[in-house]
């Protein structure tokens, strides 16, 4: 994130504002405040209607991909790549990723280990890797040309994460205790975003850290009666608005079982990476290639997917 990126907490739907929109009458004095709260209404509103109905996922795209390094002319550094795509964040607010972005590996290690001389990268390797891992994961590896799963390695998670980036500036009055009349100030907002590559500590037999498989707190057994599956359905809509997510909420998001201690709530997990490394402390990068796993993640179908899946 650059310093042209606003803190998360300054966009007004982390508030959770409570539904309220500007009322106009003939001669009102109305000032910056005023259509500021008119765009927070509207995007709050739709925000909260995506949140509800469709939940934080993946709607399309954003595979991740390593890419290994490369030697000669045009030589490229070894990546954790993520294609173009878009999702929905906690908070039912809109990313997307335009075109490819990546996370430099080597940059990433070694920075890792800059900051504690390598405790939590020690902290976050792992033998014994196939329970954090989905189960289709686990058979790709067994595929030929695929990254196996290795005997030892970093566990690190990547999120998709709503960031806002003011851009273009514009003259206007001071703010504050000023009388400037050549002033500028932002003009525009562009809606953005930031990966996160964060290795993950404390996993074990009764920890995986990964997101809730999908649909089992809610249908329960996929083989039973329609019926059945229709009332735990049912239930599971009459228990859904939960008290973090409410409008007017003055605490945070509560964290789900993906979110490591201090990263920001509304931020989508979107893969596992597994690099290898050899036993060491700080533990040393060994050249294997890393395995990711994209099957774990929330996915959101669109309505044609689903259609199709029911024939109609």
């Amino acid at each position: 994130m650059n310093a042209a990126t606003q803190i998360a907490e300054a966009d007004p739907l982390y508030a959770q504002p409570l539904s309220e929109r500007p009322l106009y009458a003939t001669g009102m004095l109305l000032d910056a405040q005023d259509f500021a709260d008119e765009q927070t209404y509207h995007r709050a509103q739709l925000a909260r209607a995506m949140a509800f109905l469709a939940g934080g996922g993946t709607l399309a795209g954003l595979r991740v991909t390593h890419q290994a390094a490369t030697a000669g002319p045009n030589a490229v550094t070894e990546e954790i790549r993520v294609e173009p795509g878009l999702a929905v964040d906690r908070l039912g607010r809109l990313i997307e990723l335009p075109r490819p972005a990546c996370l430099r590996l080597p940059r990433w290690y070694d920075a890792q280990n800059a900051i504690d001389g390598g405790d939590a990268l020690r902290r976050s390797a792992y033998a014994d890797l196939h329970r954090f891992l989905s189960a289709r994961a686990i058979a790709a590896a067994t595929l030929p040309d695929a990254a196996a799963v290795p005997d030892r390695a970093v566990v690190a998670d990547v999120f998709l994460r709503f960031v806002a980036c003011p851009r273009g500036l514009t003259p206007s009055f001071a703010a504050g205790p000023f009388d400037a009349l050549n002033a500028v100030s932002t003009s525009r907002v562009r809606d953005a975003y930031e990966l996160l590559l964060i290795q993950r500590e404390g996993l074990d037999d009764a920890y995986d850290g990964l997101p809730a498989a999908p649909g089992a707190a809610v249908i329960g057994d996929a083989t039973a009666e329609i019926a059945v599956r229709r009332d735990a359905a049912q239930d599971a809509v009459l228990a859904a608005y939960a008290v973090s997510g409410r409008s007017g909420n003055q605490g945070r998001l509560a964290p789900l079982p993906e979110h490591p201690a201090g990263i920001d709530p509304t931020a989508i997990f979107i893969a596992r990476a597994l690099i290898p490394v050899a036993p060491g402390d700080p533990p040393m990068r060994q050249g294997e290639a890393v395995l990711i796993d994209n099957w774990r993640r929330r996915f959101i179908p669109s309505a044609s997917l689903v259609a199709l899946l029911f024939g109609i």
